[in-house]
C-alpha cells in the first residue's frame, strides 16, 4: 500500500502545483519546484524517511527514461528545422558546457572550496546519471553532484525563462539551447512548455552538453585546480 500512496501522493501534489501555475503563472511557482518542496515539507511534518518515499518514488524516477525517449517525436517534427540550426547548435552547445564546467568549478576553486565539493561541482549542468558518474570518475562524491544538478536544474526551470526575456532572447532556438545546456531534463521540461521547437532544440543541447562535459571535465577541472 506504501508504493501506491506515494505515487498517488507524487501525482496529487504535482498535478495541484501545476493547476495553480496556470492560475499564477509566476517565475517562482514553477510546479518542479513547488511540488518539491511541499513534498519535503510533508515529509519533515511526518518524520517520513526518503527510503520510504522511495519505495513508490522510484516507480515514477523509472519513467525518466522513457520521457527522455520521448523528446525524440518533437525532435522529428521539427528534423529540417535542427538541420538548418545543427552547426549553431553544436558551437553553441560546446560554449556552454565549458562556460558550464568553469563557472561551477572554476569559481569554487577561486575561493579555495574543499576540492571534492569542487570536483562534485562541476558535472552540475548535465542530467543526473551522468553528472554522478563524472564526479566520481573526477574523484568527487556523486550524492553531492546530484544535489547540484537538482539546484542548477531548478534554478533554470524557474529563473531562465526570466534571464531569456531581460537578454532579449526570443527565437526559439536560442531559447532551447540556453535551457537544455544549462538545465538539463528540467529546463527541457520547461522548454516544452514554450514551444515544440524550443524544447526539441532543448532535448538535443542537453544530450550534447551531457558528450561534451563527461569529455572536457577530466581535462578542464584539473588544469582550473593548478591554475587557481
Amino acid at each position: 500500500m506504501a508504493v501506491i500512496f506515494y505515487i498517488v501522493l507524487t501525482v496529487i501534489v504535482y498535478a495541484l502545483m501545476r493547476e495553480v501555475y496556470k492560475k499564477y503563472p509566476f517565475p517562482l511557482l514553477v510546479p518542479i519546484s513547488t511540488s518539491t518542496f511541499l513534498l519535503i515539507v510533508l515529509f519533515l511534518l511526518t518524520d517520513t524517511e526518503y527510503a520510504e518515499y522511495m519505495t513508490g518514488g522510484k516507480w515514477i524516477d523509472a519513467l525518466l527514461g522513457p520521457a527522455v525517449v520521448a523528446l525524440a517525436y518533437p525532435l522529428y517534427e521539427n528534423r529540417h528545422v535542427m538541420k538548418r540550426y545543427a552547426w549553431t547548435v553544436f558551437t553553441s552547445v560546446l560554449t556552454g558546457s565549458i562556460i558550464g564546467i568553469v563557472s561551477g568549478a572554476g569559481l569554487a576553486a577561486l575561493f579555495h572550496v574543499d576540492r571534492e565539493m569542487i570536483l562534485s561541482l562541476a558535472p552540475k549542468s548535465v542530467t543526473n546519471p551522468v553528472a554522478m558518474d563524472i564526479s566520481e570518475i573526477l574523484g568527487g562524491i556523486p550524492a553531492l553532484a546530484a544535489i547540484y544538478v537538482v539546484i542548477a536544474g531548478m534554478s533554470g526551470a524557474v529563473f531562465g525563462p526570466s534571464l531569456l526575456k531581460a537578454f532579449g532572447i526570443s527565437h526559439p532556438v536560442a531559447k532551447g539551447i540556453g535551457l537544455g545546456a544549462a538545465s538539463h531534463g528540467t529546463g527541457t521540461a520547461r522548454a516544452l512548455e514554450m514551444g515544440e521547437l524550443e524544447g526539441a532544440v532543448s532535448s538535443i543541447s542537453m544530450t550534447l552538453c551531457a558528450i561534451f562535459t563527461a569529455v572536457l571535465c577530466p581535462l578542464l577541472v584539473p588544469f582550473l585546480l593548478h591554475v587557481l
